[in-house]
């Protein structure tokens, strides 16, 4: 079990602001944690990990990580950390990477085998694919068997199809270890498909904790979707108005009243939203 109460003052999307997180995290579940940049969810990894300081108790399975002026050293508390840069050593073959962790050749070949990098062993960084090194960073990170897997955003930088690869891989890693996994990210899918827990933080506030399903899927009345997205731009078509919308990596075109059309401005968010067959696009 994880006891996190922490506090730290951070300067924020909307400027100062203050990280201030209590929440108790059961052994083994794979927790998201979710919400706009800027809201304090990197910031809390790195509390976790003891790369950064902050004020409160962490508790992992009864032993004290953080408590007023104690603080655990990074290299003792069982965390494995994986980045969105990758952080390998380049000088080193995908093996020696892992063994330079971990001189344990058994389970270098278990993690390599189970990730399908086998046969890649005695390649460097360099001459591998943005996936391949993912996955080279997410088996270095288990190597020492943590109790905690931290991932910030680890899949951003991927395709869509090698994404759902590695999200599969993931979540089987975690399964076999046993790791209680903690995981940043902004893509719904992948969240819904890998965590069994989502936290929504919100300008370094706890918003919303909850199932996948319960935080993601909820709606108001009897709408059959709801999205989030940007406004980029109303025009007129003829007799009736268009608005365009982002959400996340596709554009949407949404027929608006007049009325409608000049009560938007372009530019801020918006929630895209459908009664039966009629879409409604409301202003955040």
């Amino acid at each position: 079990m994880i006891d996190i109460d922490v506090t730290k003052a951070l300067h924020g999307a909307e400027g100062k602001m203050s990280l201030h997180v209590k929440l108790t995290i059961q052994e083994g579940e794979f927790v998201a944690l979710s919400g706009q940049s800027g809201s304090g969810k990197t910031t809390l990894l790195r509390i976790l990990a003891g790369l950064e300081d902050a004020q409160g108790t962490i508790k992992v399975h009864n032993k004290i990580w953080l408590e007023h002026n104690t603080s655990l050293s990074v290299q003792k508390r069982e965390i494995g950390f994986v980045f969105q840069d990758y952080a390998l050593f380049e000088n080193m073959s995908v093996e020696k990477n892992l063994l330079f962790v971990n001189n344990d050749k058994k389970l270098a070949r278990h993690l390599l085998e189970l990730s399908e990098l086998s046969s890649l062993k005695e390649r460097y960084p360099n001459s591998l694919s943005g996936g391949q090194k993912q996955r080279v960073s997410i088996c270095r990170a288990l190597m020492k068997r943590p109790k905690i897997l931290l991932l910030d955003e680890p899949l951003s930088a991927l395709d869509a199809t090698m994404r759902t690869k590695l999200q599969n891989e993931l979540l089987t890693l975690h399964k076999e270890f046993g790791t209680t996994t903690i995981m940043v990210s902004h893509d719904p899918s992948e969240i819904y498909r890998l965590a069994s827990r989502v936290i929504v933080l919100q300008n370094g506030i706890l918003k919303n904790d909850g199932s996948p399903k319960d935080v993601l899927l909820k709606t108001q009345g009897s709408q059959k979707f709801s999205f989030e997205g940007e406004l980029l731009e109303i025009k007129k078509v003829d007799v009736i108005y268009i608005a365009i919308v982002a959400i996340g990596q596709q554009l949407v075109e949404v027929v608006v009243s007049s009325a409608e059309a000049k009560d938007l401005q372009v530019g801020t968010n918006v929630t895209l939203s459908t009664k039966a067959f009629t879409p409604l696009i409301t202003q955040i």
